[in-house]
Formats: structure tokens, C-alpha cells, sequence
């Protein structure tokens, strides 16, 4: 009659319920797409790079995860790693910006919210710089500003193409009037890379808004989106409210941007690496 007998440790007592139970917190995720909401095996989406297999929603990536997609077998340099943000403002809204930037530095493992990468891509060398939106929403100051420009100027010397892949909620008003600035700071040296004759590719994910749509968001030679994204200067509700008038619908997203000539391309992300291979094929080893 031991099929009746209750489960026991090795010392004879009751095994505890957490080691009785089937772990399963994590495995999955539910799609974000609220049309969809599919339950995904989490192994299978990150397989399918962050993409619901069922309704083809992106899901957002890192920046570690989009530099590791785009260059060969994932590997890059980092450059830039020691530029770091201060506080010249000594701003104070709900919390000071001491103490936000220290918890974004904790929970993303960065200094902030950009990462540039040196590698290749097809084995051809290429820089990329990509946007983390969990470190204060993505938002531009002066350290992202510099760190583009940094890229940019590489680019120029060592004459090699650039791709910065954005995600971000605009310019940083904690910085005021230091991050607007790197708007100009990047179209000016964005002009001189234009006059250098090598390529320069945007991608934008979702979201893109704010100061970073209004400059190199959308100077590109060439300006790419994923599917869906949010793709804008102000947002919807923002703008409603402004000419109090319904929007149509999907404005705002990559799909209706190119519709309306303000884009080159929306690709999947599962065919994105491919398309940018084709682009740099296309510009030449070195314009």
C-alpha cells in the first residue's frame, strides 16, 4: 500500500508545498497585444527574438540584446564606457536626479541610457549605437548626446557606417536646455558625416518621441522602423487635446509614417539584420 503513503524528506517528515508544487512563474509570458494576449513560452519568444509568434507583436528589446541581434555571432567592443552623467541643475522634482540616475544605473547595469558598440556585421566593420529605454525612459542628455557625437566622429576617421537604433521618450528635462542642445550637437556632426559620403542608418523602435524624432531620429540616409511603433514628436493624447480632434487611426505608428513618406521601411525584426546587410551592400565597402 506504499502508493498511499505521503511524499516525505529523508528525515521523514512532510515534504514542504513549495517542493511539492510544479514552478512555472516565469516560463511564460502573455502578448502585450491586447487583440492577441497569446501565452508564450518564454524560451520560444526570446527564439523568435522577442516577436508573438501568433500576432508578429514586438516586444521591446535591451540594448545589450539589440547589439548581441545585429553583429556577427553577437560579439562587439564597447566604446564610451566611462562617459557618466552629473547633475549640473542640482534638479529636484519628486526625488533628485542623483538618486534616479543611481537607481537606473542599478537596474540596467549601465552608466546611461545608450551603449555604443564597435563590430561587424557580414564581417564588414560598422559602429552601432542603441538606445536603453529602461534607464529613465530612454531620454536623451548630455552623455547620450556625446556618446552619438563620440560615434559619429569615430565613424568619420576610421570611415565606417553607423546605425543608431532608438527608444526613447524624448530629451531629458532633468538636464533642461543641456539636453536639448545634443539635438544640434548630433545634426551638426550627422552634417559632416553626410559630407564624409558614408552611410548613415536609423532604426526606429517603439517608441521614438520628443527631441529624439525632431533630430537624428529622423536623419538618416536611410530611416527604418519596426512594426508598430510609436513614432512621434508629441503624443496622441497630447495632440487631441491640442486641436481637439479624433486622430485617425494608427497615426503615429511606423505603418502610417510610411504611408505618409516619412519613412524608408518598417521590416520584422526577424528579417532586420538581412535588410541591413543589403543596405550596407548597397552603400559599398566605402563611400
Amino acid at each position: 500500500m506504499a502508493w498511499f503513503k505521503r511524499q516525505t524528506d529523508k528525515i521523514g517528515e512532510v515534504a514542504p508545498p513549495e517542493e511539492r508544487t510544479v514552478k512555472t512563474e516565469g516560463i511564460f509570458v502573455k502578448c502585450e497585444n491586447e487583440d492577441c494576449a497569446a501565452t508564450i513560452y518564454r524560451k520560444d519568444l526570446k527564439a523568435n527574438l522577442n516577436v508573438c509568434p501568433s500576432c508578429g507583436y514586438h516586444f521591446r528589446l535591451n540594448s545589450r540584446e539589440r547589439l548581441q541581434m545585429l553583429f556577427d555571432d553577437g560579439q562587439y567592443t564597447e566604446r564610451d564606457v566611462n562617459v557618466a552623467p552629473t547633475d549640473p541643475l542640482d534638479f529636484v522634482d519628486k526625488a533628485p536626479y542623483v538618486d534616479r540616475l543611481r537607481k537606473s544605473q542599478k537596474q540596467t547595469g549601465m552608466l546611461d541610457a545608450l551603449l555604443t558598440g564597435e563590430g561587424k556585421m557580414a564581417g564588414r566593420p560598422i559602429v552601432i549605437c542603441a538606445m536603453e529605454f529602461g534607464f529613465m525612459g530612454g531620454s536623451m542628455g548630455s552623455v547620450v548626446g556625446e556618446k552619438i557625437t563620440r560615434a559619429i566622429e569615430y565613424c568619420i576617421e576610421k570611415r565606417l557606417p553607423l546605425i543608431v537604433v532608438s527608444c526613447s521618450g524624448g530629451a531629458r528635462m532633468q538636464e533642461g536646455a543641456l539636453s536639448l542642445m545634443q539635438m544640434a550637437k548630433i545634426s551638426a556632426a550627422l552634417a559632416r558625416m553626410d559630407d564624409a559620403r558614408l552611410p548613415y542608418i536609423s532604426l526606429l523602435t517603439n517608441p521614438t518621441t520628443g527631441g529624439v524624432t525632431a533630430s537624428y531620429a529622423m536623419l538618416g540616409d536611410f530611416n527604418i522602423a519596426e512594426p508598430g511603433a510609436l513614432i512621434g514628436f508629441a503624443g496622441p493624447r497630447v495632440i487631441e487635446q491640442t486641436i481637439r480632434q479624433k486622430l485617425p487611426k494608427g497615426f503615429q505608428r511606423s505603418e502610417f509614417l510610411l504611408e505618409h513618406g516619412m519613412l524608408d521601411a518598417v521590416v520584422d525584426r526577424r528579417e532586420l539584420r538581412d535588410f541591413l546587410i543589403n543596405i550596407l551592400t548597397f552603400t559599398g565597402p566605402d563611400q
